[in-house]
């Protein structure tokens, strides 16, 4: 029993057992790295090879971009305007110094959103040649290239698709935003990906930018983006002038038919009763001269107010300034082989280094326990 108790170990602070575990000698392990550098060099070999599939598998990308600056109205007035001009050079203005509900902020919102997208689809585009007539669906549908492992990875999706028949309602209907097929869909969310669109919230200034692998569509599809929101802008900005001036081209329609009516009747009385002294004719005729004169007051009143509709819609058609226009790409954004290149070797290098300090060692560790219980067994 003594002799037991003799052979145990004296205490110690546990403070002094962790610092001894946290210490690393890093000199050791760099030795132990050097050992292995023919089988770090391998994997390094290994990640270079994926780099060079994956970065040559991607397909080219052009990049083409646009730059709007918007008219921005002046609704503010007075102490308001300058406080809304400070906030905004504070970068704290969140485009609310209009009165419209659609300001410059939301145009990002307007460009990904479904109408404006299936809008876009019946974009006429031609080949780099200028051969080849298409518009812009039958360019997503055919000639998008795809790298090889999307079309494994989309090969379940693609068969459950033709094992499900299409509805003959979707078929009749054609495209309805409001109830969009699996291709539409797809074709939806890749132009959502591939058209963005960034505003300064100080200078408002709109970034378009597109996104294709052919850059002639690029900079076609860059520049209709632009018109197409503009179009909406301005069609959202002179909504309201514009049906007050279909409603007073209306009005002024009716007004002149009744003058000239007014006045063919009181022309026609004059024409029947020349000579006559009565004072019954007398009357009538200054009834039918005072109704030629209201009408033609009228026409008049109605005239002044239409041409103040057109001057007051061509007053809100805001006007955008094109800094930079779309020009077709010479050379392509993406994909950046040499960075895909340099990452797979460093994510190699590391995952190396992890095996070499970590994983054999692991491997040993346990390979020695199960040796050591197979003889304890036997």
């Amino acid at each position: 029993m003594a002799d037991r108790y003799e052979q145990e170990p004296e205490e110690t602070n546990p403070e002094e057992i962790g610092k001894g575990d946290k210490e690393i000698d890093l000199v050791e392990l760099a030795k132990k790295l050097w050992s292995r550098r023919m089988l770090i060099l391998k994997w390094c070999g290994v990640g270079a090879i994926l780099g060079l599939v994956i970065a040559f598998s991607i397909p080219r990308e052009y990049t083409t971009g646009v730059k709007l600056a918007p008219e921005m109205g002046n609704d503010s007035k007075g102490s308001s305007g300058s406080l809304g001009a400070l906030a905004a050079m504070a970068g704290i203005g969140g485009g609310g110094q209009s009165s419209d509900a659609v300001y410059p902020l939301l145009y990002p919102d307007i460009i990904k959103s479904v109408p404006f997208c299936m809008s876009l689809l019946d974009i006429p585009l031609t080949d780099k040649d200028g051969e080849r007539k298409f518009t812009l669906e039958e360019y997503l549908q055919n000639d998008i290239k795809s790298p090889w492992w999307s079309a494994i990875m989309g090969a379940p999706r693609k068969l459950i698709g033709l094992l499900t028949p299409k509805s003959e309602d979707q078929q009749a209907k054609g495209k309805d935003p409001f109830r969009l097929t699996q291709d539409e869909q797809n074709m939806v969310d890749y132009l959502g990906k591939h058209v963005t669109c960034n505003v300064d919230q100080k200078t408002y200034v709109v970034n378009i930018s597109v996104e294709m692998q052919d850059p002639v569509v690029s900079a076609v599809l860059a520049d209709s983006v632009a018109h197409r929101l503009k179009e909406y802008i301005i069609d959202y900005r002179t909504n309201k002038s514009r049906d007050d001036l279909a409603y007073i081209e209306k009005l002024n329609e009716e007004a002149k038919l009744a003058y000239y009516a007014a006045q063919q009747r009181y022309a026609n009385y004059l024409d029947t009763h020349q000579g006559i002294v009565m004072y019954s004719a007398q009357t009538m005729r200054d009834r039918l001269e005072n109704e030629a004169t209201l009408a033609f007051n009228v026409y008049n009143q109605t005239s002044q107010k239409l041409q103040m509709a057109k001057a007051k819609v061509q007053e809100e058609t805001p006007v955008y300034a094109a800094i930079e226009p779309a020009t077709v790409p010479l050379k392509p954004s993406g994909p950046r082989k040499v960075l895909i290149l340099a990452g797979f070797i460093f994510l190699s290098f590391v995952g190396g280094c992890a095996w070499v300090l970590f994983v054999q060692p692991l491997k040993k560790q346990f390979k020695r326990e199960n040796d050591k219980e197979n003889r304890d067994e036997v």
